[in-house]
């Protein structure tokens, strides 16, 4: 294969295009985990607005670093999205085509619940314009935009599940990425699935199964990530045609 095949990307070009994938994946995880538990986990105080504003209040700046983190994460994920598609189009360009239909629908999803952040900030600053007795229903209504972060997110990961699935099957099916790894991306997929419809059908199931229920997630995206930034697209990779090779 000479690099001039119009359809596929040479060699040495999947190799960077996988690396770069694994990047943007460990910088996700990495924001992702320290948004989740090191800032929202330890400002956020469940059921109780006048607590919840309190610390929000006296870090505001980890907050704001909160959403930039978000925001961050965001445009790393397109660019993961593409990277996935350029990787996995050889296998099967309908289903990565698929992957990426469902990507860009968490993410716009995912947009909506990071502006939910910015939105807590937002209502705070109309505490000027209160009287000292009525600050409890603003800290109510802040509080709820914090919950309408935490809903949108968990719709985000429905269509993110949906994604990870397609993404783990394409990888069983590619022959140039350990079957293992794909088969941890589907558990990981359902995981996703599973916390997210018993947030809406039970969240007393929701609550005991949170936050175990992610850690196969957490074992199956970092795999995929490791793999991607150690071994980059395998020397035995070979672009065949998609008419030869490309799956129904």
């Amino acid at each position: 294969m000479d690099g001039s095949n119009p359809i596929h990307p040479p060699r040495a070009a999947l190799q960077t295009y996988a690396r770069l994938g694994g990047l943007l994946y460990l910088v996700i995880i990495v924001i992702g985990l320290l948004g989740e538990t090191f800032i929202r986990g330890t400002l956020v105080v469940g059921g109780d607005p006048a607590a919840t504003v309190r610390r929000i209040q006296a870090s505001e700046w980890l907050w704001r670093l909160g959403v930039a983190g978000q925001i961050v994460l965001l445009v790393c994920a397109v660019a993961l999205t593409w990277i996935f598609y350029v990787l996995l189009r050889p296998v099967s360009k309908n289903l990565s085509l698929l992957l990426v239909l469902f990507a860009i629908t968490s993410l716009a999803v995912e947009s909506v619940s990071a502006l939910q952040l910015q939105a807590m900030l937002d209502t705070l600053a109309m505490a000027k314009y209160l009287k000292p007795e009525d600050l409890h229903q603003l800290h109510t209504l802040a509080y709820l935009t914090v919950v309408s972060h935490a809903q949108a997110f968990g719709l985000a990961l429905v269509f993110f599940g949906v994604e990870i699935l397609i993404v783990g099957y394409l990888i069983r099916k590619s022959g140039f990425i350990p079957k293992s790894i794909g088969v941890l991306m589907q558990v990981a997929g359902a995981c996703y699935l599973i916390n997210s419809f018993s947030m809406v059908l039970s969240p007393a199931l929701a609550s005991l199964l949170f936050p175990a229920i992610l850690l196969p997630a957490l074992v199956g995206e970092g795999a995929f990530c490791l793999w991607l930034l150690i071994r980059g697209a395998a020397p035995q990779f070979s672009l065949v045609s998609e008419a030869s090779r490309e799956l129904p």
